[in-house]
């Protein structure tokens, strides 16, 4: 039988495989830290009737507090890790989420249908990245064009958190309802002006910084209402 690890973070129940555990990835479940800034985030920005989408999922955490907000039919999972999808899937059945929707494929800018792009895995799932150049095994797994996405959703809320894959999905104006977008900075792999690209781009849709929800990597915006100077 396959080892698991359970965990009640903000009560909400999780179970992680063994396989896909580290040292590093189970202390921060133990002490409440894994994405806790991102937990905090969807309190303030997720309301009710909003639409969701999770990019980079995880283990689903972020995707089933979500759910507890908003309603399960107004969540879509994104993950890139085959791996991580029946995790993904579990979690959210055993939080009462179970209608939440959950999407395998790689966030992209424009492709071509069917197009692939190779995941390098690494030991513990929140390493693993496209733009990885390390050692582990690599699969293959589909692309989805951020634009595709975004007209199939049209999220209120955009959460991402995909280890470096951001840098490539700011080429073209989401149109969706967007009110807030939360992001994990990767800085180590990529150049400075990707982070300079994302803040400018997000100032074109007329999203400003949100100090609420930003601390450390994660960097938050929210729309801009009114007139007022």
């Amino acid at each position: 039988m396959a080892v698991t690890h359970d965990f009640i973070l903000n009560d909400v129940h999780l179970t992680l495989p063994d396989a896909l555990a580290t040292p590093g990835i189970l202390q921060k479940l133990r002490d409440g830290h894994y994405e806790a800034d991102e937990a905090k985030a969807v309190s303030r920005c997720v309301q009710p009737g909003f639409r969701v989408l999770d990019i980079g999922a995880g283990m689903g955490y972020v995707s089933v507090l979500a759910a507890q907000r908003t309603g399960p039919e107004n969540v879509l999972a994104v993950e890139a890790n085959p791996d991580l999808l029946p995790v993904i899937e579990a979690n959210l059945v055993a939080n009462d989420a179970g209608g939440a929707s959950v999407l395998h494929g790689a966030v992209s800018g424009p492709a071509e249908d069917g197009a692939t792009a190779p995941l390098h895995l690494a030991a513990g799932f929140t390493a693993s990245s496209m733009r990885g150049t390390g050692t582990g095994p690599t699969v293959e797994v589909p692309l989805i064009p951020i634009r595709d996405l975004l007209e199939a959703q049209r999220p209120h809320v955009v959460f991402m958190d995909i280890e470096g894959g951001e840098a490539d999905l700011f080429g073209h104006p989401w149109k969706c309802p967007l009110r807030y977008f939360v992001v994990e900075l990767h800085p180590k792999k990529y150049h400075a002006r990707v982070i300079q690209k994302i803040v400018d781009f997000m100032s074109a849709m007329d999203m400003t910084y949100d100090p609420v929800v930003s601390r450390g990597k994660v960097l938050g915006f929210k729309k801009i209402w009114g007139d007022e100077a």
